[in-house]
């Protein structure tokens, strides 16, 4: 795959590098990307414990944009869960909905662990989300170990056997849910509305400056035109004088 890109690309060393950390499967979490496209991602996360996904597998692509990772990934699930719509790229603010709130730290993993972490969460009518009931959710849950997909195979085979969860994987779990927003589509408007009334503001602010700078300027050129008006009248009135007296001179003289 290393003579197929460009391996001086900030992408490529950077998803490289990814894909040597996550080569192997984890009991939670694995991700891989494609053997012929290293901009395409497989992942499998299991369901939280103690959630309506608990037991659950759950498989999707990761897209991963040329300018990463400067530019978030899309997140896209395949297996029917409740709680992300099948085949539809999922909005986060850890995802390509939203590059505003993405941040080049961020990894491959770190999208991995916060679909793990807001599965339970409330859908907020975020795009690509479901809200079905605890009941659906749980029978799909169970449907999802057999669940396989076309290139990766079945589901419940590309994680290690279930164990008793990583207290490191579920710390980090926690901090990203916590520092990762997860916003309803409203919510993410209404901020937006808010930044930019912020942002006239500021503007206005600077111009208003501006033009108190700039009268603060011109009153200052008026004084100093005042000045020289107080001044002009007697140099011209000097010259003008001594340009007659001159001129009288002359006539005297010729006659």
């Amino acid at each position: 795959m290393e003579k197929k890109y460009n391996t001086r690309s900030p992408a490529v060393k950077r998803l490289m590098r990814e894909a040597a950390e996550l080569c192997n499967p984890t009991s939670e979490f694995s991700a891989s990307p494609l053997e012929d496209n290293l901009f395409e991602w497989h992942f499998t996360v299991r369901g939280p414990e103690e959630t309506d996904f608990q037991g659950g597998v759950y498989h999707g692509r990761i897209l991963v944009p040329a300018e990463y990772p400067m530019k978030p990934p899309d997140i896209i699930v395949l297996t029917p869960n409740g709680r992300f719509e099948v085949g539809k790229k999922i909005c986060l603010s850890i995802s390509g909905h939203h590059p505003e709130t993405w941040q080049p730290s961020w990894s491959i993993r770190t999208a991995l662990l916060a679909i793990i972490g807001f599965m339970p969460t409330p859908a907020q009518g975020t795009i690509g989300s479901l809200d079905y009931s605890p009941e659906e959710r749980r029978a799909l849950a169970r449907r999802s170990v057999d669940w396989s997909c076309s290139l990766c195979g079945v589901a419940g085979s590309l994680l290690l056997p279930p164990g008793q969860e990583d207290n490191k994987t579920k710390e980090e779990v926690e901090q990203i849910v916590n520092s990762v927003q997860f916003k309803s589509e409203e919510e993410m408007a209404k901020d937006k509305t808010e930044k930019k009334v912020l942002q006239e503001k500021d503007n206005t602010t600077t111009k208003s400056g501006e033009v108190s700078a700039n009268s603060d300027n011109g009153n200052g050129n008026e004084a100093n035109i005042q000045n020289e008006e107080s001044i002009s009248p007697g140099v011209c009135n000097s010259s003008v004088n001594s340009s007659v007296d001159t001129k009288k001179l002359i006539y005297f003289k010729v006659r």
